[in-house]
């Protein structure tokens, strides 16, 4: 990672004292590799300790250095050194740090001491707004900025805590964070690529707002949570869990890969549910009390093995977030929203008061066996949140960041501890308790070089999977093949795109057809027309009532000279107004040239036999314009095949991955001479990108052409 200059409206902001222990001057070169550190992120950067300037002169700030990169083994550890009233020590030197790994000592070759202050940061210059993903990137790297992912844990906050932990949040954004630090806000179900971090404080607080606890209510909110809403509520309980440990371990290698130092994940959360009791576990988790006998019965409760056991599995699962969160080197700060409570159930649920009060300590321990393996802090069983929190800033304020080689060098994927220890007495030390080292085939993985990239069909192949952008009514396909008297012929297909969840369509904006112009590169007109080029039924002319549904597409063939042509595609509904418009530029190809080549394959979808004849039977059925498809679908691809004079070209198809690695053949069939179809189900492949390579061989040479489609579930 490669730090910047930084420019002097910034040194009063932060403080960066750094002291190479042993490295070769020949060793800092601007241009010195950068291999993954042990934690899977590259160590810090480093640089000559400062020299004071004469007094009366102002510092001029110093650039950093290409950080030295020494291989996999390389380990850095962050430490929190503080005295007895909690405040920061930050005049340490790195002779006076010990670091051990499984008690044998190692040598510091890098250390860092990092000290912000955001009071001194709120006088300085506004700082950059974060606008795209080039400006986050380069903001992250930053020395004098924090970063904070605040994962509130909507599945495991009950209804009404929800409220008492905004107040801590919000005076959290506002008044502790500064002007630089960047912070993103998550939920469970957040993908780790819409995370977008931002400097924008009132878009924060409006999200925080918005934040809704749900613990123990089952009722689902969207297509995910509808899948599983009708199971036991202590199987939805299992499956949120692993919902949220998921989010964590995201997090985690997102703030990972951003940077090198300290980073933070705050955790709103009441801890995972390891059991739930009886008098909860309803057989159907969206229908509370149904069924469900143990109700109103306090003296039910399960059976200590089976806590046992759940508790093992559970902690089992967190200990690889703290792999991940070791591994990149982030902290976990867990809050507790509902504070000093005595309770974890409420009073209706019945459960016993034994029992209640072992699940509330359970649910307890997990938040603090999630910070204690992440160098964070448990803010638990306090009702004051908003002084916890500010040991979050003080945290990421000051520390030390060393680095060192690992005498060890493992590989053997186990954890091996960290202990640091300084020479100066009434100092209380924090650092990392530990690392998971790389396994034998991790490391060959991260120390092997680059793979090739995909040759360039396959890229191209893949592109076309690309949804229209999230709005179009309709998506297009345009295939081309040998047409009369040395034209070609064009096919143009359509079909509507359904709205997207929660979007309602009026039946007047529903696509009912498409007016197609085809200019060739001199301006004249190939082709202008509508698609179908009579209205669908029930539209009608004088204004009439619209169609009960949108048409399932249409196609239109017309032959062009070889070139390049210019589509313009007006989108109608059923009343003749627009409802989108495109432009597309294409080259017809020439199919009379002396040499074998393929038409634009057409993709067909069937689900069942009657659809597969009915394709099979019609030359002229209309192609699918969509490249995803179910498990349950039938594809079927037809194309034509061309070679000089009379021959017929031999054509085969392979299926590949997404890599451009052959699978399978596909068997083809010749419905025509020179026409090949491929016919196969899509049952047997998992949820991913596929491609299908169809080569046509003659004596006069090969062409290949590339289909690809998405399989989902």
């Amino acid at each position: 990672m490669r730090q910047s200059a930084f420019s002097p409206a910034v040194l009063p902001a932060i403080t960066v004292a750094l002291f190479l222990a042993a490295a070769p001057a020949a060793e800092q070169g601007a241009g010195a590799r950068q291999p993954r550190s042990q934690t899977g992120s590259p160590p810090p950067a480093q640089q000559p300790p400062a020299q004071q300037p004469p007094a009366g002169q102002p510092q001029e700030p110093e650039r950093a250095q290409e950080p030295i990169r020494t291989g996999i083994n390389y380990v850095t550890v962050d430490v929190i050194v503080t005295d007895r009233n909690g405040k920061p020590v930050l005049d340490l030197k790195p002779e006076d740090f010990t670091i051990s790994e499984d008690g044998k000592p190692q040598t510091v070759d890098n250390f860092m001491v990092v000290r912000i202050d955001p009071a001194a940061a709120i006088d300085g210059p506004a700082p950059r707004e974060i606008r795209s993903v080039f400006d986050e990137e380069r903001e992250a790297k930053r020395p004098d900025v924090r970063l904070f992912i605040i994962l509130l844990d909507d599945y495991h906050v009950r209804r009404g805590n929800d409220l008492s932990v905004r107040k801590p949040l919000i005076d959290f954004v506002q008044n502790q964070l500064a002007p630089a630090d960047m912070v993103a806000i998550m939920y469970p179900l957040t993908p780790v690529t819409d995370l977008t971090f931002t400097r924008n404080r009132a878009g924060l607080i409006r999200a925080i707002e918005r934040f809704e606890g749900r613990r123990f209510d089952y009722q689902p909110r969207n297509e995910f949570e509808e899948r599983y809403a009708y199971y036991p509520a202590a199987t939805v309980e299992r499956i949120r869990n692993d919902v949220v440990m998921s989010a964590l371990r995201g997090a985690a290698v997102k703030l990972g890969s951003m940077r090198e130092g300290r980073k933070s994940i705050i955790y709103v959360s009441e801890g995972f549910t390891n059991s739930l009791p009886p008098q909860m576990n309803d057989p159907v988790a969206a229908m509370p009390g149904l069924g469900n006998r143990a109700r109103g019965r306090p003296d039910l409760a399960n059976s200590d093995r089976a806590e046992f056991l759940n508790n093992i599995d559970l902690f089992s699962e967190l200990q690889e977030i703290f792999v991940e969160a070791n591994r990149n080197n982030t902290s976990i700060y867990a809050v507790d929203p509902k504070g000093l409570a005595a309770f974890e159930y409420d009073i209706n649920h019945g459960v016993g008061l034994q029992v209640d009060r072992k699940h509330l300590e359970a649910s307890l321990d997990t938040l603090r066996a999630l910070a204690d393996n992440t160098d964070g802090r448990a803010i638990i069983n306090r009702n004051d949140l908003a002084a916890g929190m500010k040991q979050i800033i003080a945290d990421s304020s000051g520390y030390y960041l060393l680095g060192y080689n690992s005498s060890e060098a493992p590989t053997d994927g186990k954890f091996h501890e960290i202990k640091v220890r300084v020479n100066r007495r009434g100092v209380d030390v924090r650092a990392r308790k530990g690392y998971w080292a790389y396994t034998a085939e991790d490391a060959a993985r991260a120390t092997a070089p680059p793979k090739p990239e995909a040759p360039a069909a396959i890229t191209s192949a893949l592109a076309t999977l690309a949804e229209p952008p999230s709005g179009r009514p309709a998506r297009f396909w345009v295939g081309t093949s040998r047409g009369e008297d040395g034209r070609t012929r064009v096919t143009f297909a359509w079909e509507p795109i359904a709205p997207g969840p929660g979007v309602r369509r009026e039946a007047d904006d529903a696509p009912a057809r498409v007016a197609l112009t085809a200019m060739a590169a001199d301006g004249r007109p190939l082709y202008r027309g509508r698609v179908p080029e009579e209205a669908p039924a029930g539209a009608a002319a004088d204004g009439g009532a619209p169609p009960a549904a949108a048409p399932a597409g249409a196609q239109v063939t017309f032959d062009a000279p070889p070139g390049q042509v210019q589509m313009r595609i007006v989108v109608e509904g059923a009343r003749g107004q627009v409802i989108d418009s495109a432009t597309r530029e294409i080259t017809l190809p020439d199919f009379t040239a002396v040499t074998v080549s393929l038409g634009t394959p057409m993709v067909f979808r069937a689900r069942t036999p009657r659809e597969i004849q009915n394709i099979r039977q019609s030359a002229g059925a209309a192609p699918t314009a969509d490249r995803s498809f179910s498990r349950t679908d039938r594809l079927v691809i037809r194309t034509d095949a061309y070679a000089p004079g009379a021959a017929t070209p031999d054509v085969t198809a392979k299926l590949l991955n997404r890599n451009g690695d052959p699978m399978i053949d596909l068997p083809l069939g010749t419905p025509a001479p020179g026409r090949a179809e491929i016919e196969f189900a899509l049952s047997n492949l998992a949820p991913g990108d596929y491609i299908v390579r169809i080569v046509a061989s003659a004596e006069a040479g090969t062409a290949e052409e590339y289909v690809a489609f998405r399989v989902g579930r």
